[in-house]
């Protein structure tokens, strides 16, 4: 007998036709001898419902009052999920991430785990019931509900396996692994067997929605193998894990697009010490993710500086960013939401010298301005215009040797 832990996201859980679904699969596991912790996200798109609802109510909220509100789609998930399975003659019970002791830090939105206490969990294993845990949240150090931060889901059930030393995390979502790229943007992409977390890591930095970043680096520094699969379909899915790529490995893994990203440009900075820190240090202490940085060269002392950062932080961004603009003498501030982040992601390009060359040549071919780039030891990203992103996509992949033999057949989530 094992200790299987499975995420459920949330189109896994839509409907009542998909809880059912998944309280069979659960069930499944739980009659073959496996002791299950379920981990569930709120149903579909509850949580944006509840972010609108909260915008309609008020301009400005507070941060403990939005964890108060999120919560509860989880929550809601949770107590369904164990309706359905108690129907099926499986012993069951919810809980909310606070009664199983998930201990954060308490910055609200974006809570940090501390300590996964999992006394309640231990307890109901051992009364040979199925713990079905909400996502996404937990109790501060200060005693109050904390959230930490869209797809967190993912990562309570990273920190659980790790907590209770369970046997396999298993990560359900819409799709049945990880692919070489989006499928609905390249038809021919095609599921790989195994990624290493650190591919893993760099896909989901740029973009890539399989996994939330923080799950991965989790998931990473505690040793917990993750395999991704389709709640779906149910097939064998997409191992995540430390084992090294063998020398036959492709030397790129995957073409990674992001849609999600704004770039704003301060232009006419002037070129003294300082000034970078000035501009730069106002956007962290907002909590405003600041992802590509280029500086021009200085021309008469004077230069440019752009950057790229998330779409729904730029409202927030552009008055912070034209204060500082002001106070340090800038000539202007400018902004580009219709753009896109293309990333090429591969553990080879440590060693194979010519990845970034070859995907500027195929970008140039295709006709495609690349305005910014970005590297890592096993990645290279592209700002691109955003009407431009799935044709350069599709290329990179072609290029690169990533296609297979025929489009992706099985059903596809719609794209956001």
């Amino acid at each position: 007998m094992g200790l299987i832990v499975q995420k459920y996201g949330g189109t896994s859980v839509a409907d009542p036709d998909r809880i059912k679904a998944v309280a069979d699969n659960v069930a499944i596991t739980r009659r073959r001898g496996d002791d299950v912790i379920v981990v569930v996200s709120a149903m579909g798109k509850a949580t944006d419902n509840l972010i609108s609802l909260a915008n309609s109510i008020s301009t400005t909220q507070s941060g403990r009052e939005m964890d108060m509100l999120l919560t509860t789609g989880e929550r809601q998930t949770a107590a369904l999920v164990t309706m359905a399975l108690l129907e099926r003659g499986i012993e069951a019970i919810s809980f909310t991430g606070s009664q199983v002791g998930i201990i954060t830090d308490t910055a609200h939105g974006k809570a940090k785990i501390v300590e996964v206490k999992g006394d309640r969990v231990r307890d109901s294993l051992s009364d040979g019931k199925v713990a079905v845990i909400a996502g996404f949240q937990g109790v501060s150090t200060a005693k109050e509900i904390t959230t930490m931060g869209r797809g967190a889901s993912d990562l309570t059930a990273s920190a659980l396996a790790q907590a209770m030393n369970a046997d396999a995390c298993e990560i359900y979502t819409d799709v049945t692994g990880v692919f070489t790229a989006d499928p609905r943007i390249v038809p021919r992409a095609r599921k790989l067997q195994k990624v290493h977390f650190d591919e893993m890591l760099e896909m989901a930095g740029a973009g890539s929605k399989v996994l939330a970043m923080r799950s991965v680096e989790f998931a990473r520094n505690h040793d917990v193998p993750l395999h991704v699969r389709s709640a779906f379909t149910w097939e064998q899915g997409t191992w995540v894990s430390n084992e090294e790529p063998s020398v036959e490995d492709p030397i790129i893994s995957g073409v990674v697009t992001d849609m999600t990203e704004a770039k704003v440009t301060v232009v006419g900075v002037p070129d003294r010490p300082g000034v970078s820190a000035a501009l730069f240090e106002p956007l962290a202490d907002a909590n405003v993710n600041v992802d590509m940085i280029v500086q021009n060269t200085s021309t008469d002392g004077t230069t440019d500086i752009s950057f790229t950062m998330p779409m729904a932080d730029l409202a927030q961004s552009e008055t912070i960013v034209q204060t500082i603009a002001d106070e340090i003498g800038a000539t202007k501030v400018t902004h580009d939401d219709d753009i896109a982040k293309v990333s090429l992601v591969g553990a080879g390009m440590k060693s194979s010298p010519g990845i970034a060359a070859k995907m500027f040549r195929v970008l140039a071919d295709e006709g495609v301005n690349i305005q910014m780039i970005s590297t890592s030891t096993i990645r290279v990203s592209v700002i691109l215009p955003g009407p431009d992103m799935e044709r350069a996509a599709r290329a990179l992949h072609t290029a690169f040797g990533l296609d297979s033999g025929s489009d992706y057949s099985a059903p596809l989530p719609e794209r956001k």
